[in-house]
């Protein structure tokens, strides 16, 4: 039970700073347990209060993760280390902003692949976060997968091994609250 704490806590802070670090403005996510962690490795936990309120103050009325706070500039994997190859398209889909991003994920967490294919759904600027959403990848040898995205925060996630040479396509079925189904995509890495 532990080690699947520390692995979805490391995932939700990875999914969580690629998004704030990509000029989005958003937050991400943080585990119980993980202040005492980040103060021990120098990390101003000062920044988790204040306009966002303490986050232990209402730890009990927290049912999900979205609710959680961390700071923008964190870096889990290392504060130093500049961000490579960082992939984030923007989509115009039946007038929904659709934001594919995909991300490596760190050594040792690839349990759901070698990258996390994360996307957010947008109208009018406003994040959809009450969808039901499935992705699809095609891989350069002509082999597909689909995954249910699970919700985090404001973005959907699903792991794919994306480190094999040549083009993906990372395509998306969302089914908004009006019953309509939407269907789009894009190319890993980006088109030349």
């Amino acid at each position: 039970m532990k080690k699947t704490i520390i692995i979805i806590t490391s995932i939700l802070a990875m999914a969580a700073v690629q998004p704030a670090m990509a000029g989005e403005g958003g937050h991400g996510h943080m585990q119980h347990g993980d202040e005492q962690k980040m103060q021990e490795s120098g990390h101003d936990m000062s920044q988790m209060k204040g306009e966002h309120g303490d986050m232990h103050a209402n730890s009990d009325n927290m049912k999900d993760h979205s609710q959680m706070e961390m700071p923008m500039k964190m870096n889990m994997a290392s504060d130093s280390k500049p961000m490579k190859d960082m992939f984030l398209v923007k989509k115009d889909i039946d007038g929904y902003t659709v934001s594919f991003h995909a991300m490596q994920v760190a050594e040792g967490m690839q349990h759901g692949g070698s990258h996390n294919v994360m996307i957010k759904i947008e109208k009018d600027g406003k994040a959809l976060t009450k969808l039901t959403a499935n992705s699809k990848v095609t891989h350069p040898n002509g082999k597909s997968e689909s995954k249910m995205l699970m919700k985090m925060g404001d973005w959907y996630m699903a792991g794919y091994d994306l480190d094999h040479t040549g083009q993906h396509q990372i395509m998306v079925l969302f089914k908004t609250a009006d019953g309509v189904k939407h269907f789009g995509g894009v190319h890993f890495p980006k088109d030349k």
